[in-house]
């Protein structure tokens, strides 16, 4: 009987061992795909809300493609940026749900509140559908472990400040960290399209999350399909930290901030535009968000500036406002202008998302997806080809003070509404001043009261105007009105010019008055006439009562000679 017995197990060792070298390790889990009935409602999901941008197909060759930057995610090709798993991993299926319910900040990926957990599982499922790494058993996803990190201080922020230097980071990034650094108009993706460093003074604008935790994870995993590397071998998690540090310290955690009012301070001196930037210590910061020009021909439909910074302040004859934004470089060399055309082709493109030659968003810097890119981490800066077009800001204001609520069509006025156009070309010195009637009506209304000064560095325009509270062209300012006001700004390295801008809607410019009145005096002033009406009323009453009061009491008699006393 043993004997028997052991030659059965003989025989199913060798089984065993067959089946294993046919067919490989038996692996514990298999890729998680979901199931038929997953995949299918999610891809009724995928049709209706996905296909637009990323194609039926899944390539990135969707209809609305070619107007987006940067471009949609072409799911064939497995790389995704914002991942839990090694450098060159899909990722994992939470991976997946997350993005999709989160969305990609200051993209055109919104995020998908509305949908349920289920559909938004669905989903993710079916993306998996695209490539065949999802279903690969050998490419199985396995999330990395991230540990917890120290407590950040300064001493982790200054050594994160300096592995930024040392590792590189400050070639893509900028010197500050605002997206300027002499790789950063040459970066493409792997499928040859341009892209832009993050901007790491602007947190709230990071694709994969502005937490702490979050960008230790891009340090750690890096970004698929974009020359941004994972610096899990060449830092330890110490220093991946410290980096970390080093970016919250750049813009803080506490948002964008945004306003919707520009507070003009009052100044002593005569403003002086040799002093730049310092006449304006004590005027208050009003960031405004920029936005795409999406409605007139010409349309810009993701602008590189997300945001401008405004201040201003005045004196007893001039108002004068300080404009900021940030720009991976200074563009002076072309021209620019409110009324130059863009061409319908521009805007329009071949199915599939190919686009006209020369009709980059990043001019002729673009690489070709057969060529090579050029190398971010290389020593010498790449050459960037001159842009075509300059860098340009304008203010608008509404050319009369508005009567009641109606204000000018924002892009650039209307035939009822005019606007006062305050254009300055950066590749000039001076701005100049232009009466707009909406986009296609837009001529020069330059009277020589408009002066100004812009500057370049490290990354930031700032252009300051300067124009008189009282001028012979535009609606005048005085303390204590509100007045309507706009901002455009043009990249000429986009190829931005007219009609092809990021702007801001109308907000409000406050101008405060010099000397603003006490509340203390009137209140002590009404408080003493009303208790001087008090002790009137209260003496008038209690008079009237004593005086009644005497009528009502009988007479006294009075002793004397002649009268007996009681």
């Amino acid at each position: 009987m043993i004997p028997r017995l052991l030659s059965l197990g003989a025989v199913a060792v060798l089984l065993a061992s067959w089946w294993v070298g046919t067919t490989g390790p038996v692996r514990a889990q298999g890729p998680d795909v979901g199931t038929e009935a997953q995949r299918e409602s999610g891809k009724n999901l995928y049709l209706k809300y996905c296909s637009q941008c990323h194609g039926d197909k899944g390539d990135a060759a969707g209809y609305a493609t070619p107007h987006l930057m940067p471009r949609p995610r072409d799911f064939t090709t497995g790389k995704f940026k914002v991942r839990t798993t090694p450098s060159g991993a899909v990722p994992s299926h939470q991976d997946l749900v997350n993005i999709i319910r989160l969305g990609m900040p200051y993209t055109s990926m919104p995020a998908w509140p509305t949908l349920s957990d289920q559909e938004v599982s669905d989903l993710a499922y079916f993306l998996t559908t695209f490539s065949a790494d999802f279903s690969n058993p050998e490419t199985v996803p396995k999330p990395m472990e991230f540990p917890s990190g120290p407590s950040s201080t300064n001493e982790s922020v200054e050594l994160g400040k300096k592995l930024y230097a040392e590792t590189g980071c400050l070639k893509c990034h900028g010197d500050l960290g605002r997206a300027d650094g002499p790789s950063a108009p040459t970066l493409t993706d792997d499928l040859g399209q341009p892209i832009r460093a993050a901007n790491l003074t602007q947190s709230w604008t990071f694709r994969g999350g502005s937490s702490r935790e979050d960008i230790f994870r891009t340090m750690t995993t890096g970004m698929n399909g974009t020359p941004m590397p994972s610096f899990t071998d060449s830092l330890s998690t110490e220093q991946r930290w410290a980096i970390s540090d080093y970016i919250v310290s750049l813009s803080g955690a506490n948002g964008p901030g945004y306003t919707n009012l520009v507070v003009a301070k009052p100044v002593e001196e005569q403003i002086d535009l040799a002093k730049g930037a310092a006449s304006f210590a004590s005027a208050p910061v009003a960031r405004l968000p920029i936005l795409g020009q999406i409605t007139e021909p010409g349309r810009s439909f993701h602008p590189p500036a997300t945001s401008v910074t405004v201040q201003a302040i005045y004196d007893n004859e001039s108002i004068a406002l300080l404009v900021r934004w940030h720009d991976m470089g200074s563009d002076k060399g072309g021209k620019n202008g409110p009324t130059l055309a863009v061409p319908p082709e521009e805007e329009e493109s071949a199915p599939g998302g190919a686009k006209p030659a020369g009709d980059s968003p990043f001019g002729d810097a673009a690489v070709a997806a057969d060529q090579p890119a050029a190398d971010p981490f290389a020593d010498a800066a790449p050459a960037v080809p001159a842009s075509e077009f300059s860098d340009a800001v304008s203010v608008q204001i509404p050319t009369l003070p508005p009567a009641g609520a109606r204000k000018p069509y924002f892009i650039f006025g209307d035939p009822q509404n005019s606007v006062d156009l305050w254009f300055f070309d950066l590749a000039h010195s001076e701005p100049v001043q232009f009466l707009g009637r909406g986009s296609a009506d837009v001529a020069p209304n330059d009277v020589g009261e408009l002066t100004g000064v812009a500057s370049y560095d490290k990354g930031e325009w700032s252009a300051i105007f300067k124009r008189p509270l009282r001028a012979a062209s535009g609606a005048p300012f005085a303390p204590g009105q509100f007045m309507p006001i706009a901002f455009s700004v043009w990249d000429g390295f986009s190829r931005e010019r007219g009609n092809r801008r990021g702007l801001t809607v109308w907000h409000s410019l406050y101008v405060e008055p010099e000397v603003v009145a006490s509340a203390v005096g009137p209140m002590i002033r009404t408080a003493l006439v009303i208790l001087a009406v008090e002790l009137i009323v209260i003496g008038w009453v209690r008079s009237r009562y004593s005086a009644r009061a005497r009528k009502e009491l009988p007479p006294t008699p009075r002793s004397g000679f002649g009268e007996v006393s009681p």
